[in-house]
């Protein structure tokens, strides 16, 4: 005699209701297993986004320092360029002042209202522009003066101070040098 066992012995209907609570199970079982993949696939979604939100942001600040370093360097380029128009401009306006004044102390000697004459005055150009030996031309010298000839708003620089400090305290005087 065979042994059959004892879930083979039911009828129709526990076996249907059986069958049933199989698949209930089974479904069960779906369910929390399509919601363990689910939160895992949300998981691993919501890294790659952080991952990604990551890297695009981290292009876009590479980018914005790019281009802002080409608008800067483009910026400064204009700024230098502007600078360099402004720095000519003005070394071409002061060379102007310096010839008109070098030209103005060689030929002030000349000009009308020179007080002394012509003959009378040494060019010497440094520290001084000319000693004037007034009356030597007409045989009669009554002073010996140090004159520096200033054009516009310029001013004695440190050296023609000095030199007008000492001629002011008295500190002058006149040598013979003899060569042998």
């Amino acid at each position: 005699m065979k042994i059959i066992p004892p879930f083979f012995h039911l009828s129709s209907q526990e076996l249907n209701l059986l069958l049933i609570l199989l698949i209930i199970a089974l479904l069960f079982a779906l369910v929390l297993v399509w919601r363990k993949k689910n939160k895992q696939a949300r998981i691993l979604f919501e890294s790659w986004k952080k991952e990604e939100y990551s890297r695009w942001l981290e292009w876009i600040r590479e980018e914005a320092d790019k281009r802002a370093g080409i608008q800067a360097e483009a910026m400064f380029k204009e700024w230098q360029r502007r600078e360099e128009q402004t720095i000519r401009r003005d070394a071409v306006r002061r060379s102007q002042s310096v010839i008109r004044g070098k030209v103005t102390e060689h030929l002030i000697p000349w000009f009308s209202d020179f007080l002394y004459h012509p003959s009378d005055a040494r060019f010497l150009g440094s520290p001084v522009d000319f000693i004037i030996f007034n009356g030597l031309s007409e045989g009669c010298l009554e002073e010996i003066v140090i004159v520096e000839v200033k054009t516009g708003s310029s001013v004695l620089s440190p050296r023609e101070r000095t030199v007008a400090r000492i001629v002011e305290e008295g500190k002058i005087r006149f040598e013979i040098i003899r060569k042998k």
